[in-house]
């Protein structure tokens, strides 16, 4: 049975998907991934924001742009799209009436928004009282913030993640953000699993309930150990760039030809690495014997180490410090990542057929799932593509409601 025969998670689950960007969208397109029907509302003749954050867009048959922007298409697939204007009565009526066949609702729109136009949680639940209610707002919908726009970039800013992100200030290094929009990311990931969970709770009790998620709240979540470090310790963890602040030798190195990462994660393999560096002596040092004295010498340990892999080629180091059991690869550009054959060998490159602009490739769905595989079914829409579709499949399960 190929994948497509096989059934998905999420068969069956309609979600109204209200939000635009990247943290809602990334949530709905994995939700879209395992399976739910996801009904993508946009602004009448623009669309999503991102539908405009180019270049590169995939081009019109012309030569011209087209609305598919590829920062579009990394979070929008497998969706239906459907334009409303919110600010009219007919469109909110319409919205009403989507959110009354549909199981979940996630919208990343400022607090207090949707409720002045009528089309708040509370004004939902009233007809679809089992509704699961995902928002998603810069700094969340109470606490002193709570009115700020919050994008990316900010939140990286105030949660902390710049602080750590960067070379330290002795090397002359300034707080540096990561180089995608992790935090939106790691919040729409956050939202799949609070969705999933509320529809859990809601098919045992057949109880709705609203999420209130923040975009700050998230990004203070994954501050992870550095976050834990400092509550436990009490001291501010500075950037210490491509370092570990717990294990060392955790970092990268330059050789002769490339920069390679070495991942050390005991005292054991540091044994093996020294040898496979042609530095066996260096696992006999006082100073590097245990990894807690690697971390408090890291200095001395660096530039020994840097030492030694500056005379041979990054491949060659890879093969000799892997043949020792030890972690290690070549630092990758994307390009690279994306034509590995590993990369391809696991489907993390899929190709879809966008209608009349042929071929666009997109990253896969890194979910292996042998039951309910994920399905690329959709290739990104484009602005209100499936409004005869998504209207006629609501007033069929209108009508059908009426008659039963």
């Amino acid at each position: 049975m190929s994948d497509h025969q096989k059934p998905a998670s999420l068969q069956g689950l309609r979600i109204l998907d209200l939000s635009r960007i990247l943290a809602g969208p990334t949530a709905t397109q994995l939700l879209a991934d395992l399976g739910a029907d996801v009904i993508k509302v946009e602004r009448p003749g623009a669309g999503d924001d991102t539908r405009g954050w180019g270049p590169p867009f995939v081009p019109n048959a012309d030569g011209s742009d087209s609305d598919l922007s590829a920062y579009f298409l990394s979070a929008n697939r497998n969706k239906r799209s459907i334009a409303i204007d919110l600010a009219s009565e007919d469109g909110i009526s319409l919205v009403k009436r989507l959110a009354a066949i549909s199981d979940v609702v996630i919208e990343n729109y400022k607090p207090g928004d949707l409720a002045r136009r009528g089309l708040g949680y509370l004004d939902i639940s009233k007809i679809k009282p089992d509704i699961v209610w995902c928002a998603i707002s810069g700094f969340g919908q109470s606490g002193p913030y709570a009115d700020r726009t919050g994008y990316d970039f900010l939140i990286q800013a105030m949660g902390g993640i710049m602080s750590i992100t960067g070379d330290s200030d002795t090397n002359g290094g300034r707080p540096v953000k990561v180089g995608l929009g992790i935090a939106d990311v790691m919040c729409g990931m956050y939202a799949t699993v609070g969705i999933l969970a509320a529809l859990r709770h809601r098919d045992s009790t057949g109880e709705g309930q609203y999420i209130d998620l923040a975009l700050y709240d998230t990004q203070v979540a994954w501050l992870i150990n550095a976050g834990t470090n400092h509550l436990v310790s009490g001291r501010v963890p500075g950037r210490i760039g491509n370092r570990h602040p717990n294990i060392a030798p955790y970092q990268t190195f330059a050789t002769a030809d490339g920069e390679i990462a070495v991942a050390v994660g005991n005292d054991q393999q540091f044994q093996r690495f020294a040898v496979a560096i042609g530095r066996p002596e260096l696992s006999n040092d006082l100073r590097f014997r245990r990894n807690r004295d690697r971390v408090v010498n890291i200095d001395a340990l660096d530039a020994l180490i840097s030492s030694a892999l500056a005379h041979g080629t990054a491949d060659g180091w890879v093969e000799k410090i892997l043949a020792a059991e030890v972690p290690a690869g070549k630092v990758a550009d994307i390009g690279q990542v994306l034509s590995d054959p590993h990369t391809l060998a696991r489907d993390m490159v899929v190709t879809m057929r966008a209608d009349r602009l042929g071929d666009v490739r997109l990253l896969g769905n890194p979910l292996k799932m042998s039951a309910t595989p994920v399905q690329f079914r959709r290739p990104p829409p484009h602005v209100d593509q499936d409004r005869l579709d998504v209207l006629a499949e609501l007033e069929e399960i209108e009508v059908r409601g009426e008659n039963e």
